[in-house]
């Protein structure tokens, strides 16, 4: 692979990884990169070299995040076990067959997101625990269900588990982002084993697009601990326009 292109993929990392651990989606910026710089690759083959620098990117954003933000650790063990299971699943099913006929869905998905998080001004800008029946059985069918998507396509898994744990369970937009990083890290972990079983990872890619990833989560972390909530809030929603663009592009144009 020419020089070049790997630059290419490692500014894109940089960029995922700051985005990524901000509010999730990076995905939303290095799937569709990595498959145009790579065309010639299998689709299962560019994605599993791009969940390398997501696992490693997430992983520094994690632990900034566990800096500041106190998390259940029985809570967010049953979370991470839940949503690895799923995305093992999912990835193993990707190997096996394509995922197109998911994108209409997550397109309109995607859309009442960004509609439900604009109109509620106050979303995600406190905690809210009054109202909120069953979490833990809620929460765990956050991670099963959004845990799978993650394994099978991925792209704005990130951004879809923030809108759950806020919608749902009432965290704000830091405790969202908090446990998002670390069931995100569960999810790239475990299609990262199925991928690597496979040997499919394309290991001089992945590795300088992995440290780029991580540096760029260093500081999108950093940003978003400083900045808060209404900071989290705007970049939210910048993500879901931009997946509404690339998945309105696939579904509907090409």
């Amino acid at each position: 692979m020419a020089l070049s292109t790997i630059l290419f993929l490692c500014l894109i990392a940089f960029i995922a990884g700051y985005v990524d651990a901000v509010v999730g989606g990076g995905g939303l910026i290095q799937v569709p990169a990595g498959l145009i710089a790579m065309p010639t690759q299998a689709v299962s083959t560019v994605i599993g070299t791009l969940k390398v620098p997501s696992f490693i990117g997430t992983c520094f954003a994690t632990y900034q995040y566990l800096q500041r933000v106190k998390i259940p650790f029985l809570r967010i063990l049953l979370f991470t076990s839940i949503a690895f299971t799923a995305a093992f699943s999912g990835s193993l099913l990707l190997t096996r067959m394509s995922s197109q006929f998911m994108k209409p869905v997550i397109f309109f998905v995607l859309l009442a997101m960004a509609i439900y998080t604009f109109t509620k001004k106050d979303l995600g800008q406190s905690l809210r625990k009054d109202d909120i029946q069953f979490p833990m059985l809620k929460g765990i069918l956050i991670c099963l269900f959004i845990g799978f998507y993650d394994g099978f396509i991925g792209p704005g898994a990130g951004s879809l588990f923030v809108l759950a744990f806020i919608a749902i369970l009432g965290y704000d937009f830091m405790q969202a982002s908090a446990h998002a990083k670390i069931v995100n890290l569960s999810t790239n972990l475990g299609s990262l084993i199925l991928f690597i079983g496979k040997g499919v990872i394309l290991w001089p890619v992945a590795i300088p697009m992995s440290i780029c990833n991580a540096v760029g989560g260093f500081f999108g972390s950093r940003m978003a601990l400083k900045k808060g909530n209404q900071f989290i809030r705007k970049i939210f929603l910048i993500v879901i326009v931009a997946t509404l663009l690339r998945l309105g592009y696939d579904v509907f144009l090409h």
